[in-house]
């Protein structure tokens, strides 16, 4: 792999920022969206993300995506769950932790070819969507949810780094969501993949489908196949229920690990009508929380108590300062 990144590196450097010229046009303007105050773009500084992948039964995937427009990317024939966590140090609305529990997909009216979206990504409208994505603060609910659709809730979250391993843990009421940790690159210099990354997210709220895009730029390290080491349990908060019917395989196909990123979200969205061939059909669909959901949100940044590690056998022991992100 080390051979790999150094002939990567300087090829991964020429590249464009994926950033639009529309959010360097805005820079420095001010947005008051459902009374949260922003500074364009809505972006985070010096933020952590660790990232990992898991093959997954495609048709249990294809069984969890509502509607008829989205599709489980294959890869070897099967599905990905794609798990990210981010620790964000420094935003709009203050620090927290994120964690996403997602299936990669294709938004069209068609299936994609195997492998064609990892190249062109724009032309299959390559993502994720996001089953589950538990949040520190009650504003980063109120935000995110309420102006980009994404199925935000407030949970128990931390953060840890070791010098060989980073983990994050999701409990919620009491029951345990889910828990990751990948293994860090040993040696000197082993995080210097340069990284510019552009993302979309489907989300489910309302009874529609709504997309969202990110953009990162860090420098990390990427492991793929037997180098990458991670280890995923899930538990048995109600969040991940729709997760355990997915045959989730144990080895990852990749993980990352970005000790700086700095990340921009696109205050452009899309959504549409989620559908079905009759009304009954229609009503059943699992279309996420409806608005009354955030109607009587605050804009608090206090966090919930950590998860408890104790519930996870082998778990890295969180510092003192683990809820905000330790090195």
């Amino acid at each position: 792999m080390k051979n790999l990144t150094e002939l990567a590196a300087p090829l991964l450097k020429l590249l464009p920022s994926p950033v639009p010229r529309r959010q360097e046009r805005l820079r420095g303007q001010h947005a008051f969206a459902d009374g949260i105050k922003y500074v364009m773009p809505v972006n985070s500084d010096d933020s952590p993300v660790l990232m990992a992948a898991f093959p997954i039964n495609k048709r249990a995937a294809a069984a969890a995506l509502p509607g008829s427009e989205m599709r489980p990317f294959t890869l070897g024939g099967k599905g990905l769950l794609v798990v990210t966590v981010v620790n964000y140090k420094s935003t709009d609305i203050g620090k927290y932790i994120e964690y996403s529990l997602a299936i990669a997909i294709t938004h069209g009216s068609r299936p994609a070819p195997p492998i064609l979206p990892l190249l062109f990504q724009k032309t299959f409208k390559l993502g994720q969507f996001v089953v589950d994505l538990p949040v520190s603060t009650e504003v980063s609910v109120k935000g995110g949810k309420g102006i980009w659709g994404m199925p935000k809730h407030q949970a128990n979250l931390d953060f840890v780094v070791t010098d060989t391993t980073v983990s994050a843990q999701y409990d919620k009421d009491g029951q345990l969501g889910c828990y990751i940790e990948i293994e860090r690159p040993a040696g000197p210099g082993a995080t210097q993949l340069p990284l510019k990354l552009a993302a979309s997210n489907y989300c489910v709220f309302r009874n529609m489908l709504w997309k969202s895009d990110i953009y990162f730029e860090a420098t990390g390290d990427i492991a793929l196949g037997a180098q990458a080491k991670a280890r995923l349990i899930l538990g048995d908060a109600p969040g991940v229920e729709p997760l355990r019917d997915l045959q989730v395989e144990s080895k990852p196909v990749f993980t990352a690990w970005l000790p700086q990123a700095h990340g921009v979200l696109d205050d452009h969205y899309e959504a549409w009508f989620l559908t079905a061939p009759t009304q009954l059909e229609a009503v059943a669909l699992r279309g996420g929380d409806m608005m009354d959901s955030v109607v009587d949100l605050g804009q608090g940044q206090e966090w919930l108590a950590p998860p408890d590690r104790s519930r996870v056998p082998g778990a890295a022991a969180p510092s003192a300062d683990s809820r905000g992100g330790v090195q």
